[in-house]
Order: C-alpha cells, then structure tokens, then sequence
C-alpha cells in the first residue's frame, strides 16, 4: 500500500511528561514510539491482505466487521466469497439477507451480518452510496460500527489519522504499560483510549493501523506464550519486567455461565427432506434458518398436535451441546415422521419467495442458500448420512 514520507527516525528519548494514574510511562517518547512500530513493520508486518489491495472504505469495513472475534486465516476465504458476490455497497445493499446469511454461515456471531447488511442499505439510502468516512463520529453511526472500527476504516482506506482499540491493540498497550483492569470497564477503557490517542502519529495511518493489530496478533498474543523475545518493545514493557505478561490484561471477570435446554424437531416428510424454519430477527440465530425448537418433550407432542396432525414423534436422538457467548445450549435432536396430513403452512423448497411462509422442506444434502447456524449445518450433514434413519 501507499506510504507517505515520514520524518527520520528519532532518537529513543523518554516521554517529557505523560503521567496519568492506571497505568506506568515507558521510557520512550510518542515519536520514538511510531518509529519502532514502522521499522517492526516494515520488516514483519502483514502488505499483502486481500483488503489492503484495491483498498476502499467498502472493502476495509466488510474486513473489519469479519475480522471482530475472527481470526485472519478463518476470515479470508470468507471475505473472498463475499467480495465475489457483493463487490460493493450498493450489491450488498441490493441482496435478500438470506443470501447475506449464507455466505456468513460458520463465521458465528450473526448480528454482524445483520447490521453489515443494515449498514449497506444505510449508506446507500442515507448517503446516495458513499461511506461518510469524513469522520469518527459519522461512520460509527451506522449499525455494527463502533469508535475502534471505525477509526480502522478511515485510517486505512483514507490515511486520515484516526486511533483504534481493537483487542489486539489493548493486549498490546495493557502489557506496554501495565495497564490495570479489565479493559471492558469504561474507566479502563479510557485509559487505554489516551495511550491509543498518545501514540498514533501523523502519517502513515494505514500501515500504523495494521502494524498495531499485527503486533497483537503475531507477537503480543493472548494467552500465557507471547513471543517477547521479537517484540520491539521487549526491554521497555512493564509487564514483561515484571514476569507479568499473562497478567495483563486482566481478564473479565467470571461468572457461571448458564445452560439452557431444548429439543430440535427434525421434522421429515416421506422423501426424506427435512423442516427448517426462519429464526425471530432478535434472539439465538436470528433470522437464520433452523429446525423447529421447543423446550422439552411435553411441547413437542403440542407441536406435533398443532402443527402436523398424525405424525409420529419418535425416540429422542443424543444430546449435544453449543456455546454461545453468554449461556450453553445443551440440543436434543429430536424426529418428527410426518404423516399422510403433512405440515400445515409448509411449502416447497423452490417456492420460498419474499411473500411466502418463513417455513421450508430442504434435501439435507443441499439445504438452499440459506443462513444456517453451524450446529444445524453439522446436524443436517448428518441426516445425509443416514446416522438418524431419517
């Protein structure tokens, strides 16, 4: 990418007075700071990402809002289906959010793809098509865009100066610093938000950005193996002085994580093709497509009752178990046979239509282009291997 000229590299030279409570100075000076990442960056850092090539707001966000709890190598080729399918705004904006969902499907964490979709008929409704990147504040405006976001975008796609606190950045400048805390509590926050302002520099912003984010995420990583020894900033750290790597930052606080219980209706007709029906847009899976869910057996003999009159509820299948960010969901896939009344309010796969019931019967082997959560995906792999007798 584009690099503009930036000064000589200054000396190493301590801060002349940065003093702020939460947290200890490092005895390097802002610019000598900028000076030590670029170098490290120039040397190791990440040049040939697919959204640092043909480089636009458009590309940069999609990249950000994929990147948020992803990983890079999970994230590519992802991001290249979907640039594929929607090569701007205005396609992603123009798409059904099935299609969206689909190509989301296995990534987790939906609402994302949600308010990226959101946020595309926004920019082309609101701003006749244009990212309003001449600002921080206008651009987290949109659905799914917070203040670190959007500072990536600008920074990147723009070269305007705009800090960003993702989590790498925090791991980075927490340990940096010792920063104490849990980075979630605003008071926390703040702090990490005046180091992040401190540092950023002038010039260069879209490879200050990504030389930020690499350093968390190839040398400062989470966990208790951070590679100090090639980290720029080995004998300065506070933390790595102190043997407190793994300390900081500190991590949120516990707390038990409920489980919650539910039966998965894998309704089948007489051709082996099973129910999937559209999720509620707020809540598990939202908008997604899944397999009916009651809460135990009792309420799926009512389903049954009011739903498909004369099927046969059969023998509960193993349970398994899916993690969500707040809670456990322990599923218990359960067959439906339908019986010779059928489903009420069902229709064939290739007449779904925006019009249509949000219900479906779908070849297990090839569910439609549809959003599916990746436990419904497994299980519905499953089903085509005949391990249920469906």
């Amino acid at each position: 990418m584009a690099r503009p000229d930036t000064a000589a590299t200054p000396d190493v030279t301590a801060p002349e007075s940065h003093a702020t409570p939460g947290f200890e100075d490092i005895a390097l000076s802002p610019e000598a700071f900028q000076a030590r990442v670029f170098d490290w960056f120039d040397e190791h850092g990440r040049k040939h990402l697919p959204w640092q090539e043909n480089t636009t707001p458009y590309r940069v966000w999609v990249s950000e809002i994929m990147l948020q709890q992803t990983q890079v190598a999970t994230v590519l080729p992802y991001y290249a289906r979907f640039m594929e399918r929607f090569p701007d705004v205005a396609a992603l904006a123009a798409a059904d959010i099935d299609d969206v969902l689909h190509l989301w499907t296995g990534l987790g964490y939906y609402a994302r793809a949600r308010n990226l979709h959101k946020a595309a008929q926004h920019v082309v409704n609101e701003h006749d098509g244009a990212f309003p990147v001449e600002s921080v504040e206008a651009l987290s405006a949109l659905p799914g865009i917070g203040r670190s976001t959007a500072g990536a975008i600008i920074s990147i796609s723009t070269g305007q100066r705009a800090p960003i606190l993702d989590g790498n950045v925090k791991r980075v400048l927490a340990r940096l610093h010792a920063v104490e805390g849990w980075p979630g509590r605003p008071a926390v926050e703040r702090k990490l938000w005046t180091l992040a302002e401190r540092y950023t520099p002038q010039v260069r912003l879209a490879d200050w950005t990504q030389a930020m984010m690499d350093l968390g995420a190839t040398l400062c990583t989470r966990g208790s193996k951070p590679d100090c020894a090639r980290c720029p900033f080995e004998e300065v750290c506070v933390a790595h002085a102190r043997g407190e790597e793994k300390r900081f930052p500190e991590s949120k606080p516990k707390k038990t994580i409920p489980t919650r219980q539910t039966l998965m209706l894998l309704v089948s007709d007489e051709a082996g093709k099973i129910l999937l029906e559209r999720r509620p847009p707020t809540g598990i899976w939202g908008g997604l497509w899944a397999p009916p869910l009651v809460e135990d057996r009792e309420a799926a003999r009512e389903w049954v009752a009011r739903e498909a009159r004369g099927a046969h509820l059969e023998a509960p299948l193993a349970s398994f178990e899916h993690v969500f960010s707040h809670f456990r969901l322990t599923i218990t896939p359960q067959p439906v046979q339908l019986g010779e009344a059928g489903l009420a309010s069902a229709v064939p796969a290739e007449s779904v239509n925006e019009s249509a019931a949000d219900r479906r019967f779908v070849d297990p082997a090839a569910p439609d282009a549809v959003g599916l959560p990746a436990p419904v995906k497994a299980l519905l792999a499953r089903c085509t291997d005949d391990l249920f007798g469906l």
